[in-house]
């Protein structure tokens, strides 16, 4: 089961703060998927962690970019030994695996079609774009960083566990998560006209 594999994960954290390095350590083999995964679980709920937004997204956009590539990944050396407040991140992480739990019966082979080799590269670009979305700045607006964690969180798991309707909503989570920060967009440029007009 996917959320007993990401709860036990979790419950491996020691100390007072954690790195992006040592979460890829514990991830092992599946790992780049795995902390993508992870990286989306604190945005699932209404919580807000100072730095944890611009991390784990340029973490995902970067560990995307290296499945895009089909090789092992690089990361910059500051966002690896970030420290982050582990006594804060890991209720919250464990909050977004009770999410995740739900999803476990329903996952399982099938439509694989999207999940093979060459499909890996187009979702891994995709991975790419939703951990773009992740890290803009607009953490202040609601759902601003849920709306594209569940877009990457549903792809991201739809890959590991070759499951082609999770990678279909994956993608509709992308397209209304560029809905909403168009309409977002719109909304402000309206408000502009009207403040300086």
């Amino acid at each position: 089961m996917l959320s007993q594999l990401l709860t036990s994960i979790i419950d491996d954290i020691q100390g007072d703060t954690i790195t992006l390095r040592e979460l890829l350590e514990r991830c092992g083999r599946e790992g780049m998927l795995m902390v993508c995964a992870i990286a989306c679980l604190p945005f699932l709920i209404p919580v807000s962690i100072p730095g944890v937004s611009t991390v784990f997204g340029a973490a995902i956009v970067l560990l995307a970019f290296a499945l895009f590539l089909n090789r092992l990944p690089w990361l910059p050396q500051r966002i690896l030994d970030k420290g982050m407040d582990a006594q804060k991140l890991k209720p919250v992480l464990h909050k977004g695996v009770n999410i995740v739990g739900k999803m476990d019966r329903w996952l399982q082979p099938r439509m694989t079609a999207l999940t093979t080799a060459p499909m890996q590269r187009f979702n891994s670009a995709v991975l790419v774009f939703g951990g773009l979305l992740l890290m803009a700045p607009l953490g202040l607006i609601p759902f601003s960083n849920t709306v594209p964690a569940v877009g990457i969180l549903l792809l991201t798991v739809g890959m590991m566990q070759r499951d082609g309707v999770f990678v279909l909503l994956g993608y509709l989570g992308h397209i209304l998560t560029v809905v909403y920060f168009g309409v977002l967009a719109y909304l402000a440029w309206v408000g502009g006209t009207f403040v300086f007009s």
